[in-house]
């Protein structure tokens, strides 16, 4: 018999769930209003809340509410980003995500929050997983190419292109494994090559480890796509944290590795060595033992290097680490004293990174000139673990130099050979045809100049784990003149023979001259900037013509009124002087100096103190009223909205705006701030630059691609190494200087785009360009720079000879052969910044 309240219990039941539908509905109804109410008082935190519920309430309206909910997720991110409230910014993102986990613009976003806050690896994860859900999403595709620099940086691909590289690292580890050597650790194994080397050697044990999680996981695809995956083992953990048993059952009798820089010790290559030889490897052979099995010990590939040096002259080396110019655009710099770069070999220096950068010789503009002969700075043996330990507490070693030729003493520039073992050997010199760069330690103080039979002093030392060469003085007719650390103020001048030096030392006691006591730091980009006079110059051409164009309509307009003041705003990234030079035009007007009136005031937006002290003594120094030149970022309160009105009132007269990077790409957002900065001009004013012109050529360049791409199986031995690195490979290749780039060029220079700063409807998204083959080959790069059109007369180009701006180039997926004569459709897109060109021959 059927149980007599089963159908009233399901009458009860539906009739709640009818309640409780009712009831859920007008609350998401409720919730979705607030949001909306929120939303209209910019109460975006509050209006998130609402809309989480309503849309985890009911996930129909997820399709419908999504570009409100999108929009508000990124109004309140960037709120808690100003207020510093990381962790809810990231707990938003999660929450958001989860509602819409195949949403790519949110997850996109995501990404770029994780890149501004120094988290790379994530915010590659996050553009690579938004780029799979729409492989033709242009924001994505622009943040994941710019993190892609970032992970994995240009050099893996020269060096994986390098077979000679490869080879001799290939046969240093099959000697060792065949000599006994069973079991063996490859310590930052990037693709995996190295280990990949030993197990085909025949190596029964092989262990790898990697800190980067990108490498990391590159490394896994690697090995499983070599059938390896199995047979080594590798760990996510730098191997100073590596231990026994937990990530290696036993020691082993090999360590391989590459972490070495052009420096040799930059990568921390002696701090790893020092902890394997204590923890990870079997302790060295005991040469009074001479029957003990290699099996039974431990050994390092590479075995020891040999650290070489020259003294250098070189302009494009000086231009980035010394002041090269006394006045600039009409300012005079000699107020500030000495202006140095963050590269110092001096173990002191405050503000010092690295105490030296990195450059490929062969290939830097206008070459280099050897001063002396190249030296023996240092022997390390990489298997002697006391030798090791005791590097950093050796007594510095002082070197005398012997000056061969006439010249100024611009740089040491180092190189190595590393010792792979007794038959192989790899050198990073700059005659080699090699993957490596030379370390550089500029010289960056006044005394510099040298001449045949001169002797450098150079110490050489290992501190902090960095090698270190410093020029510490000069040595002359038996005289000695100390070269002092730049950071520390001006150094006398070495003047051409003892009697002069005399000379002008008892000049100086007669003399009660003020002379510049101070030392600024600028970075080696802002420096090579103030080198630059052709762009200076122009910019007060051009600003000092728009300035008697407003003075002349105030006059004209307002004769019995008192004048309107001209607001100008510098905008620039990093240190400039532009916004000075401006006042300073002002003040040497010859008309406001007899009418006692200034009209300009100035405001710069540099933001770092040092910057702002340097500006505000060379506005003194110059003349220029310190009520002329204000700091504008002390005027607004988010730093993020720089462009704004003066004041309530008033407008920009000029907007100086930073176009192009020094790498040789647009800037992000540029023509976003354009449009903005034309809002906030008054009639007549100017944004400068006005125009920017694009201009290219059709290049053939083996260098190009041997930088771009991992070439095939050739140069990786044989191993499937492309299809995973390459995945890496950007299309834009930055920081070139095409007039050493090795390459054949098959075409002239075409104008590619144009971008109006001051008429937007003059712009245009894509553009089609037809380029004539001048000379016949394989088209694999379209480089190319700009003409910054400062106003209608005044123009400079990136590509000049001292231009701070480098060169950039569009390598292609596929060379394209072509014959002279022929013609090469290009088509050009401009998204936002980022350019893109593809190339077919026009039949």
């Amino acid at each position: 018999m059927p149980n007599a309240t089963t159908r009233p219990k399901r009458t009860r039941r539906h009739r709640q769930t009818q309640r409780e539908d009712a009831a859920r509905n007008e609350l998401v109804s409720r919730s979705l209003e607030s949001a909306q109410q929120c939303l209209f008082s910019q109460d975006y935190g509050t209006a998130f809340v609402h809309y989480l519920l309503a849309l985890n309430l009911a996930p129909a309206l997820r399709d419908f509410a999504n570009e409100s909910f999108r929009f508000t997720l990124f109004k309140w991110a960037d709120e808690l980003d100003s207020l510093g409230r990381i962790q809810d910014l990231f707990d938003c993102y999660e929450q958001a995500m989860e509602l819409f986990p195949v949403d790519e613009v949110i997850v996109n976003s995501m990404g770029e929050h994780l890149f501004r806050m120094g988290f790379r690896d994530e915010a590659a994860g996050h553009f690579y997983k938004a780029l799979k859900l729409r492989p033709d999403f242009p924001e994505a595709k622009e943040n994941f190419y710019r993190v892609a620099n970032w992970l994995v940086e240009r050099w893996h691909f020269l060096m994986l292109n390098d077979h000679g590289r490869n080879h001799k690292y290939q046969l240093a580890i099959k000697k060792a494994v065949e000599g006994g050597c069973s079991s063996v650790l490859d310590i930052g194994t990037g693709t995996g090559i190295l280990g990949m080397c030993a197990k085909m050697a025949g190596a029964a044990e092989v262990y790898a480890c990697e800190l980067s999680k990108t490498m990391y996981e590159l490394a896994c695809e690697v090995l499983s796509a070599n059938g390896m995956a199995d047979s080594i083992k590798i760990v996510h953990l730098k191997s100073l944290d590596m231990e026994i048993p937990k990530d290696i059952p036993n020691r082993v009798s090999l360590v391989v590795t590459e972490t070495v820089d052009a420096g040799l010790f930059g990568e921390g290559i002696i701090e790893s060595l020092i902890h394997a030889w204590k923890h990870l490897l079997l302790p060295p052979p005991n040469f009074r033992e001479p029957l003990s099995s290699p099996s039974q010990t431990g050994r390092v590939i590479p075995a020891g290097a040999t650290v070489f040096g020259v003294a250098v002259q070189c302009h494009e080396i000086r231009r980035h680490h010394r002041l090269c110019v006394s006045s600039l655009g009409g300012l005079d710099l000699s107020v500030v004293g000495q202006i140095y770069s963050p590269v110092s070999c001096f173990a002191d220096t405050e503000d010092s990174t690295e105490p030296y950068t990195t450059e490929r010789l062969s290939r830097l503009r206008g070459g280099y000139t050897q001063l002396t002969q190249p030296f023996t700075a240092l022997d390390i043996d990489f298997n002697n673990v006391q030798e090791l330990e005791g590097l950093c507490s050796r007594e510095v070693m002082q070197m005398r130099l012997c000056v061969t030729r006439e010249g100024i003493l611009d740089a040491l520039a180092v190189w190595f050979q590393l010792h792979l073992d007794q038959d192989n050997h790899l050198s990073t010199g700059p005659q080699e045809d090699t993957c490596w760069e030379q370390a550089i330690y500029p010289v960056q103080t006044p005394l510099n100049t040298v001449k045949c039979g001169d002797e450098i002093l150079v110490e050489v030392s290992c501190k902090d784990s960095y090698l270190r060469l410093c020029c510490i003085a000069i040595v002359r007719d038996g005289h000695t003149f100390q070269m002092d650390n730049a950071t520390k103020g001006p150094s006398k001048i070495l003047n051409a023979n003892p009697e002069s030096e005399l000379c002008s030392a008892l000049a100086g006691l007669q003399t009660t001259q003020e002379k510049p006591s101070g030392a600024f730091m600028l970075e080696s980009s802002e420096i090579a900037l103030l080198n630059n006079t052709a762009y200076h110059n122009s910019f007060q051409k051009a600003m000092s013509k728009l300035l008697v164009s407003l003075k002349s309509t105030r006059r004209s307009q307002e004769s019995d009124t008192e004048l309107d003041p001209i607001y100008v705003l510098d905008v620039s990234e990093g240190f400039s002087v532009l916004s000075l030079m401006a006042a300073q035009l002002d003040s040497d007007s010859s008309e406001d100096k007899q009418n006692s009136s200034r009209l300009v005031q100035a405001y710069s937006s540099v933001e770092k103190e040092h910057h702002q002290t340097m500006l505000r003594l060379l506005a003194k120094e110059n003349g220029v009223l310190e009520s002329a030149l204000e700091f504008w970022l002390s005027h607004v309160e988010d730093d993020s909205a720089v462009l704004q009105r003066p004041s309530i009132e008033k407008l920009w007269s000029a907007i100086i705006l930073d176009c192009i990077e020094t790498c040789g790409l647009i800037r992000q957002k540029l023509l976003e701030k354009a449009t903005l900065a034309r809002c906030l001009l008054e009639d007549g004013g100017q944004i400068f630059p006005e125009r920017i012109v694009i201009h290219g050529m059709l290049v053939e360049s083996d260098t190009l691609l041997l930088e771009s791409a991992v070439q095939g199986t050739e140069p990786t031995l044989g191993f499937n190494i492309a299809p995973f690195i390459n995945q890496f490979t950007v299309p834009v290749h930055m920081f070139l200087d095409l007039s050493t780039l090795e390459c054949t060029h098959l075409s002239e220079p075409v104008e590619l785009f144009a971008l109006d700063l001051m008429n937007n409807t003059a712009n245009y998204t894509d553009k089609e360009v037809k380029v004539q083959v001048s000379t016949s080959g394989k088209v694999t790069a379209i480089p190319f720079w700009y003409q910054i059109h400062l106003d209608s007369e005044q123009s400079v180009s990136t590509f000049s000879e001292d231009s701070h701006w480098k060169q950039a180039a569009v390598v292609l997926q596929q060379p394209l052969a072509v014959s002279r004569g022929e013609w090469v459709h290009l088509s050009i897109r401009l998204h936002k910044s980022s350019i893109s060109i593809t190339a077919v021959k026009q039949e």
